[in-house]
């Protein structure tokens, strides 16, 4: 399995930003999808998954309103819609996949492919 992440780029606090994922050897629709982010000096922290069938999703508390994950599994693409950017929004993110399709989790541990972020910067 390989992820690539895109779209990723500077934007000044209350700006957009739309990031991709596109997913490739694999199964896509079989599993859910993860978007984690890392910030200079900090650990890699979840922000958002969805089930395989995008029924389902889940948030990290800090994003919860102003985020969006979706995905298209015809196109092998996972999307994070990101609204109301704030500094501390500030990191590299990652798309990632678990190894088995029937895991769905906010954790780090649970998630075994990783794309090779994006970074996003947030200015005040």
């Amino acid at each position: 399995v390989q992820l690539q992440a895109s779209g990723g780029g500077s934007v000044q606090a209350g700006g957009s930003l739309r990031l991709s994922c596109a997913a490739s050897g694999g199964t896509f629709s079989y599993y859910a999808m993860g978007w984690f982010r890392q910030a200079p000096g900090k650990e890699r922290e979840f922000v958002a998954a969805i089930s395989w069938s995008g029924g389902t999703t889940y948030y990290a508390d800090s994003v919860k309103g102003r985020f969006t994950i979706s995905r298209d599994n015809a196109k092998n693409t996972v999307y994070l819609q990101m609204n109301s950017l704030k500094p501390e929004d500030t990191a590299v993110y990652y798309c990632a996949q678990p190894e088995y399709s029937g895991s769905f989790s906010k954790e780090r541990e649970e998630y075994d492919y990783w794309g090779q972020g994006t970074l996003v910067t947030v200015s005040s």
